[in-house]
């Protein structure tokens, strides 16, 4: 069976002001990667420099006719710009341009559609692209008719498009009632666990910052690797044992990126509230993009902070260590690299397993620092869950009853949910 030909773009990244600051190279060189993950290849890039966009093209005039002779001399036959465009600037794009014109939020959107495996995933996708496209659908004409063969084009598909905007409405319905359904499955998933409660522990961090690579490291989950930004979608949970012999749930979650579409937030908050159900996060830091870890850094807290978990205990590890030269090795380690807002680091190599032990380690002390102090009334015929708060925790009062004792302990908060749910 012969390949199909990966689809010829050229990129360009608009430098505007923002509060952010992105640098405006590593937003094209982020584009490049996000196009190289979308199948497709970079033939030609440009970069303008602009207070504000054109209400029309969004690009000034003069860089739209420059564009369109270098596309028509690298033979392009997409068009991919950094940032949202408006329809009428996407159609009037198109026009100028004679080429395909997707903004990023439609990259990213396709490369997800994609990636997704799990029913789970295909539905947070599609509704999410219907979202994108429903304030799109006017003017777009022919365009609806196109087969879904090249990027931008894949997921719901313009069958589902091409009818009404009733249509899609109610579509978007079902879909959220899918995923109101996988939300309460997830629930009762999350009540059974608890029962024999496991502390939780998820991987968040930019995209390609090695969270699936550090999963299949420590529980051979066997999850997709790729040097791919969204190489994989679908979280996987792995039940992972600590130096101290505990055992955790370890959950990998969606990767997060600069400007992450709001309607990709908005569909993936039921597979995100692992992040928020979780006893402590791994943020996940790409060691080699030091240039530019500290601004992926605070990416993910922005997104961490909207999911309301800013305050949980967190772990910074910084992954890919291997890949450090000499040159900016050992010193900028031991100097500024690994120190960030009194948080616990780690600096470990997922790929050669360089650091992992301290890593587990490190999770097991985070952990065991959770203590809470609780009172508990235990039954005679459970008097062995009495002997367990001796061993494990501080006992600070005992009041033996008629039907058993009632005991206020400091201990451990992983423990307190174990006996809790064993006295139930």
């Amino acid at each position: 069976m012969m390949e199909m030909e990966e689809e010829k773009a050229f990129i360009v990244a608009v430098d505007l002001p923002a509060k952010d600051r992105w640098p405006v190279e590593e937003s094209l060189a982020e584009l490049a990667r996000l196009v190289v993950s979308a199948g497709a290849t970079v033939v030609g890039k440009a970069v303008q420099k602009q207070i504000k966009p054109h209400p029309a093209t969004f690009l000034g005039q003069g860089k739209v006719q420059e564009i369109a002779h270098l596309c028509r001399e690298l033979k392009a036959e997409l068009l991919i710009i950094g940032q949202e465009l408006s329809p009428a600037q996407k159609k009037n794009l198109e026009e100028a341009m004679q080429v395909r014109v997707i903004d990023r939020v439609q990259l990213i959107l396709d490369i997800f559609a994609q990636r997704a495996r799990t029913s789970e995933g295909k539905i947070q996708v599609e509704l999410a692209q219907l979202n994108y496209l429903l304030p799109r659908l006017t003017g777009l004409g022919t365009e609806l008719s196109r087969l879904g063969g090249g990027i931008g084009t894949r997921g719901p598909g313009e069958t589902k498009l091409e009818v009404d905007r009733r249509r899609i409405y109610r579509r978007i319905a079902i879909l959220k009632r899918e995923l109101k359904e996988v939300q309460r499955h997830r629930t009762l998933l999350r009540q059974a666990r608890q029962k024999i409660p496991i502390p939780l522990v998820a991987l968040v961090g930019y995209t390609n910052a090695g969270k699936s690579t550090l999963l299949n490291t420590l529980t051979a989950a066997g999850v997709l690797v790729e040097d791919k930004l969204f190489a994989t979608l679908d979280p996987t949970t792995r039940q992972v044992i600590l130096p101290n012999n505990e055992t955790i749930l370890l959950t990998d979650t969606v990767g997060f990126i600069h400007r992450l579409p709001l309607h990709l937030v908005a569909a993936f908050r039921a597979t995100l509230e692992e992040v928020v159900e979780a006893d402590l996060i791994l943020h996940l830091v790409d060691a080699a993009a030091a240039a530019n870890n500290q601004a992926q850094i605070a990416v993910v807290e922005d997104i961490l902070s909207s999911l309301g978990v800013q305050d949980k205990p967190t772990i910074l590890v910084y992954n890919k260590i291997d890949e450090l030269n000499q040159e900016k090795s050992l010193p900028g380690i031991e100097d500024n690299l690994f120190t960030y807002k009194d948080v616990p680091t780690a600096a470990i190599s997922a790929l050669t397993g360089q650091g992992i032990k301290t890593l587990l380690e490190l999770i097991a002390q985070v952990l065991a620092a959770k203590r809470v102090c609780i009172t508990l009334f235990i039954p005679y015929h459970k008097s062995s869950i009495l002997s367990l708060l001796h061993q494990k925790g501080q006992v600070l009062k005992e009041e033996y009853r008629a039907d058993g004792t009632m005991v206020k302990v400091d201990l451990e908060e992983v423990w307190a949910k174990r006996v809790e749910a064993w006295l139930k």
